[in-house]
């Protein structure tokens, strides 16, 4: 869980003389520049395409500072600062690293320097969700086309609900209303189609010179006229309609601030917000409503713009579908308050889940990622309480901000402990289970850092070796504190792990629960990663499908690199499909996630934990044979993971296949 920080309170203080010169320089240090500053304040309320180059780039930066402290790799980050600047008309170049970004930015006469870091890291998938719908909000409300997502009208609902806790059944009920006002379109021009087609019959079944022939020939003229004309006052009517919102929203405005005009900013933030958006940008059921129109009556000449306009070479080659549209001069768009006061609203939503809702999905995790390695059902209840309480405590702990390497030492000691210690429990009425000394390994994977672990690989496979370097050095420093805490509690309490005993399942009996366990592990893991249930969902059917498979192949023959190279590939395959099936229309619009955030959890239930266990195990041991043995196993399991997904991507992505 990442440290958040406040960016809209003022970060400058007066302090009193006696105060401790070391608590001075907390209050007044600072993440990023701050909002306060004059020449961001000055145009605080202004468009911002009109504003300067100091507004601009704290909206492009604190974007990126968004998304970087969601956990997502280097190269998402510059994608996504340059998908907001791009609309602005300024040119970015940043340095990402796992804590903190260097960006420049000009507008062709201005020029600026921003810096930001973050105190920690951490990983939170809904939020990289929410910037994607950000940031074509962003683009369409400053008159580009949408970049993610091929329906912008749900972007733009769902920024407008961002207080509702459940986004994504925001998302899903904008998405049923569409699907809903689209299959009432297609109806009601079926209706008409098939009474066209009828006339259209009739008249040429007749006969010309029949004078009912000549009376149908009238009235189909006079039917046509009449749809046209009733098509013509619905349009009227719903433009005067509109209007007529407009103006009494804008007189309720005028009337509250004649009678508090002190209140209306300080005691009524969310109306104001929702009253500025209303009146800059229209809502998502008006949007839809002009866009349907525009685009019956602009198709072919927004097709011809599309096509003519090239988008700078400096911009990769996902900018070449941009639209070519600019926004009307008279248009307001939308300013620079309303940009941060919805970024605000994404940097401070709560948690999804509890931290014992939390705790349950890592011990569901943490048990099935011990079958998956072999364990039987007395591993998997140690496993399972061992896991649940240690996560539990890991949230609580992060609550108050400490040290995540101190954090994680003492979440892996206690699900050690929890797990030998239930193990030992059952061992009074089952000694046998007083055997099962490796099942505390599987209590201890909930703080696998998966994620620095697969952006690293990326990182390094688009060139960024500083970025990658740094993730790989921070998952190597967690999986030390953990493994070496393991290690202790093994000395302290004399444990022997010789690893699982086989269960001696029929293969198709294996076969189907490994799929089941690998659905219910990936779907633990992608709740700790604050995912939606529907994210959890489509993550751990890919994962499911990827996993099983690598384990089926693995146990015909194929090496554990190799099943864990191909395992990554089909879940980077999965992943561009299912966006792509969204994408096209083939699902819902409301189902468009991240790629990454349905192929990391769903390969992170395949990264060695029990391998990297073992050679700290054997290094505590002094046996350096074994302990290198171990863990060059692990090291070549944990590179092709990364490679899989990056090769999965050059397949399916430009932006990938070349480097411009």
């Amino acid at each position: 869980m990442e440290q958040q920080t406040n960016h809209t309170e003022p970060h400058q203080e007066h302090h009193k003389p006696n105060e401790h010169g070391a608590i001075a320089v907390q209050h007044f240090h600072t993440h990023s520049i701050p909002l306060d500053m004059e020449d961001i304040e000055r145009d605080w309320d202004k468009p911002i395409a009109e504003a300067g180059i100091a507004a601009k780039a704290s909206v492009i930066v604190r974007v990126g500072l968004l998304d970087l402290s969601a956990g997502t790799g280097s190269f998402r980050v510059r994608e996504m600062m340059h998908r907001i600047a791009y609309p602005l008309g300024v040119h970015v170049r940043a340095d990402v690293n796992l804590t903190d970004i260097e960006a420049a930015c000009t507008d062709g006469k201005d020029r600026i320097t921003e810096v930001i870091d973050l105190p920690t890291t951490g990983v939170n998938t809904e939020r990289i969700w929410l910037l994607e719908h950000y940031a074509d909000w962003f683009s369409v409300n400053l008159g580009e086309e949408s970049m993610y997502h091929v329906q912008p009208e749900v972007s733009q609902g769902l920024m407008q609900h961002l207080d509702t806790k459940d986004a994504s059944q925001v998302s899903a009920n904008l998405s049923k209303k569409l699907r809903e006002e689209e299959k009432e379109k297609e109806t009601h021009q079926a209706g008409q189609d098939a009474v066209l087609d009828a006339l259209e019959v009739a008249s040429e079944h007749s006969d010309p010179g029949d004078p009912r022939a000549h009376q149908l020939h009238v009235h189909e003229t006079d039917w046509s006229q009449s749809a046209m004309a009733q098509s013509l006052a619905a349009r009227a009517a719903d433009e005067q309609e509109r209007e007529a919102e407009q103006a009494a929203q804008s007189a309720a405005v005028e009337a509250e601030a004649q009678a508090h005009p002190d209140a209306m900013e300080s005691d009524f933030p969310d109306a104001e917000l929702h009253q500025q958006e209303a009146a800059a940008a229209p809502s998502a059921q008006s949007y839809q409503s002009n866009q349907s129109h525009s685009n019956q009556t602009d198709a072919a000449p927004r097709k011809r713009k599309l096509a003519d306009r090239k988008p700078p070479k400096e911009y990769a080659e996902h900018f070449d579908y941009i639209g070519a549209e600019q926004q009307s001069k008279n248009s307001p768009g939308i300013t620079v308050r309303q940009a941060h006061e919805r970024l605000d609203m994404i940097e401070h939503r709560k948690p999804l889940y509890s931290p014992a809702f939390a705790g349950l999905a890592s011990a569901i995790a943490c048990a099935s990622f011990v079958f998956l390695l072999g364990g039987g059902p007395y591993d998997m209840v140690g496993a399972f309480v061992g896991a649940g309480l240690g996560h539990w405590l890991r949230r609580k702990l992060f609550a108050h901000h400490l040290n995540q390497f101190f954090v994680t030492f003492v979440c892996v000691a206690l699900a050690a402990l929890a797990c030998t210690g239930t193990l030992r429990l059952i061992g009074l009425f089952d000694p046998v289970a007083l055997q099962h000394d490796t099942a505390y390994i599987g209590a201890m994977l909930f703080v696998i850092p998966g994620f620095p672990l697969i952006t690293s690989g990326l990182d390094m496979a688009k060139i960024d070796f500083p970025s990658g370097i740094q993730r790989l050095a921070y998952f190597l420093c967690i999986v030390l504190m953990a493994t070496l805490a393991g290690w202790m509690v093994a000395v302290i309490v004399h444990l022997n792990p010789e690893g699982f005993e086989p269960l001696g399942l029929n293969v198709w009996v294996n076969g189907g629960l490994r799929f089941v366990f690998a659905f219910l592990g990936v779907w633990g893991f992608s709740v700790m990663f604050n995912s939606p249930q529907r994210m959890c969902l489509v993550a751990a059917v890919i994962g499911a499908i990827t996993d099983t498979l690598r384990l089926e192949i693995v146990d015909q023959g194929v090496p554990p690199e190799a099943g864990a190279f191909i395992g990554a590939l089909l879940a980077g395959l999965l992943a561009t499909a299912w966006r792509s099936s969204v994408r096209k229309g083939w699902l819902a619009p409301h189902l468009g996630y991240p790629r990454i955030c349905l192929t990391v959890p769903s390969i992170v239930i395949m990264v060695p934990g029990m391998y990297m266990y073992q050679a700290m195990f054997h290094l505590g041991s002094f046996d350096t044979q074994s302990a290198l043995d171990w863990a060059f196993r692990a090291f070549m399991v944990i590179i092709c993971l990364p490679i899989g997904l990056a090769m999965a991507r050059v397949i399916t992505d430009k932006s990938w296949r070349y480097d411009i």
